[in-house]
């Protein structure tokens, strides 16, 4: 899930070497922290949401076949 995570965020932003992802896991719940430059928050954000909205669906999408729930903070 973190490569995942990782792989789209760099794609999204203009500086990839930034991109951090920390994965904490409770139980059957992971929970990724992504921080990126405060300069491509934006970016991963979207307007109103909408890309974070997105990442959060494909990291859904791809955890359900692993039967687990990911959380997925964006700092």
């Amino acid at each position: 899930m973190k490569a995942l995570v990782e792989v789209i965020t760099k794609a999204l932003v203009d500086n990839p070497e930034s991109v951090v992802v920390t994965e904490k896991t409770e139980g059957k719940t992971i929970v990724l922290e992504v921080k990126v430059a405060d300069s491509d928050m934006g970016k991963v954000i979207g307007k109103q949401g909408r890309i974070a909205k997105a990442i959060r669906s494909v990291v859904k999408a791809a955890a359900a076949k692993e039967d687990k729930k990911v959380i997925v903070d964006i700092a």
